[in-house]
């Protein structure tokens, strides 16, 4: 059988890294891109086999079009996507510069569009029901916690992308998924000062935030054989603190 190729954007983060790490074990081979070479070296020294980073400015599109074209050409085709990258930049409203909002979408959204485009035309023709998952932010649902508007709709508009796409190539055996987890240890908690992290931690029904590896999970399923009959759908992973 085939080795299934899989491409995971923002793969030096923490949940970028926990993810790539769940796919290799799962015997897919691992494609990173992150904007940090340095980063990238990292997951790869955690991984090892099965992973091979590529430093690519996912803002770019022709710096994409450019790795894509790079990954066809060594592993002839794509099985699997997973839209990753992403960070939140945390002006408030109205003070959010247009820089500002510009950046925000890019990272977020642009970056996965970018992907998608170029994912597609390589899962053409690929055995099987081929994925793209996008993590999305429960942030783009639940109005109560701090999330700025500029990060909430850039996550909104992934997850419109995602049932687009899902629609769009059914028939082509494409699925497509947002998950939107809560508070997810990484390193994104940085930007957070200390009191504003603990009340949201504080929200969480469990008390505690959840960790990388247990979203990673949620993704491998989506990506394994028992994903294949879900499309189109934006799964919500929270503790149970929003039920809608």
């Amino acid at each position: 059988m085939p080795e299934k190729i899989a491409v995971v954007t923002g793969a030096g983060g923490g949940m970028g890294r926990a993810i790539c790490l769940k796919l290799v074990q799962d015997g897919l081979a691992v494609v990173g891109l992150d904007v940090s070479t340095e980063r990238l070296e990292q997951t790869s020294a955690s991984i090892g086999d099965g992973f091979h980073g590529m430093t690519v400015d996912l803002t770019d599109a022709a710096a994409v079009a450019n790795a894509f074209a790079t990954i066809n050409a060594q592993h002839g085709g794509l099985d699997a996507l997973v839209n990753n990258a992403g960070t939140c930049l945390m002006s408030d409203f109205p003070n959010i510069p247009a820089r500002e909002l510009d950046s925000q979408m890019a990272i977020n959204f642009n970056s996965a569009f970018y992907c998608c485009q170029q994912a597609i035309s390589l899962m053409m023709g690929r055995p099987g029901v081929r994925k793209i998952v996008n993590i999305s932010s429960n942030g783009a649902y639940n109005f109560d916690a701090f999330d700025p508007p500029h990060y909430r709709a850039s996550k909104a508009a992934m997850d419109t992308l995602t049932k687009d796409l899902a629609r769009r190539y059914a028939t082509e055996k494409i699925a497509v998924n947002s998950i939107a987890p809560a508070m997810t240890t990484t390193p994104l908690f940085d930007v957070l000062t200390d009191d504003v992290l603990q009340q949201a931690i504080s929200a969480m029904p469990h008390g505690r935030a959840m960790e990388p590896s247990e979203i990673a999970g949620w993704v491998a399923f989506l990506i394994s054989p028992a994903g294949d009959i879900s499309s189109g759908n934006v799964i919500i992973l929270n503790q149970g603190r929003d039920v809608r």
